[in-house]
């Protein structure tokens, strides 16, 4: 009776959220599984959707391209200055607007506007401020008698400008956490360090830092993901391309890049899996590192 029982309920679950199962089966499984497939077509016609051969071909292809290289070393070389930069300076203002400021709720709604504007929409915003002779960047550096900077059109400044818009784009999202994390540690722990004569900036070291630490290696993981899926903000910043002499060719627009114009649609796929694999061992790393350092308590 009772296993008769738990069968029934069990299957009235699966049928409330037999709509949700379906949408996850057709636009995230389905979609991965043939990724994998895809990734091992030698010999194919898409046309009719006939695989003649499968191998290893678009592996050795990887191995072996220069420019998916340069898309790896570019990727990373992005992910190590946002990620760092992002988290840093969103914990900062955090902080800052978790304490007793004016118009700290005006504030907080305007460092989280980028977060819900488009990706591309706040690229083409940039790209005026970026402008090599028109730009509002350059116009107020000239007030301090600099010479103008190409940032979009110098191979040595494109990454700086995709890291500057890819921060700032980023700090609203991270700030909201933050301050939910902020918000749930007990004032009590504050009131009796200043009893004690703890500073400002002891306060944050030795009380908050240790009892956001859950919330910091969220955001943590949360950013590392996005870092390394970066292609709205290349896309739209550099007019379609991945900067100039590739200087900001990522790992997705390497994929878009095979995909979408050279219709090299097993060597993407082998490129996606990669990319996959990349993140799941950086996220794995992490965890390890957090089941030390996070505190739960």
């Amino acid at each position: 009776m009772n296993n008769n029982k738990n069968f029934k309920s069990f299957f009235k679950g699966l049928l409330y959220i037999s709509p949700v199962l379906i949408v996850l089966i057709v636009f995230n499984i389905y979609p991965i599984l043939k990724t994998f497939d895809m990734s091992f077509y030698s010999k194919y016609n898409y046309q009719k959707n006939l695989v003649f051969e499968r191998g290893i071909d678009n592996y050795i292809y990887l191995l072996n391209d220069e420019d998916f290289f340069l898309a790896i070393k570019n990727t990373f070389i992005y992910a190590s200055l946002v990620m760092p930069i992002s988290i840093i300076l969103s914990l900062s203002i955090a902080i800052l607007l978790n304490s007793n400021i004016k118009l700290k709720n005006f504030f907080r709604s305007i460092y989280f506007l980028p977060f819900v504007t488009s990706s591309i929409a706040i690229s083409m915003v940039w790209r005026w401020i970026f402008h090599g002779d028109h730009g509002l960047l350059n116009y107020l550096l000239s007030m301090f008698n600099i010479d103008p900077i190409h940032w979009l059109s110098d191979p040595s400044k494109s990454m700086i400008s995709l890291i500057i818009v890819s921060v700032w784009r980023s700090l609203g999202y991270n700030i909201i956490i933050f301050l939910s994390g902020l918000q749930s540690i007990d004032e009590k722990y504050n009131i009796v360090a200043r009893i004690d004569g703890a500073n400002f900036f002891q306060r944050v070291k030795n009380i908050t830092i240790p009892l956001l630490s859950p919330t910091l290696f969220f955001v943590c993981i949360i950013t590392c993901i996005n870092s390394f899926k970066v292609f709205g903000e290349v896309f739209a910043l550099f007019d379609k391309q991945p900067g100039p002499l590739n200087s900001c060719l990522t790992m997705v627009y390497y994929i878009y890049n095979k995909f979408y114009n050279h219709y090299q649609y097993g060597i993407a796929s082998a490129a996606a899996l990669v990319l996959f694999l990349i993140i799941v061992t950086l996220n794995t790393i992490q965890f390890k590192i957090g089941r030390k350092k996070v505190n739960y308590d």
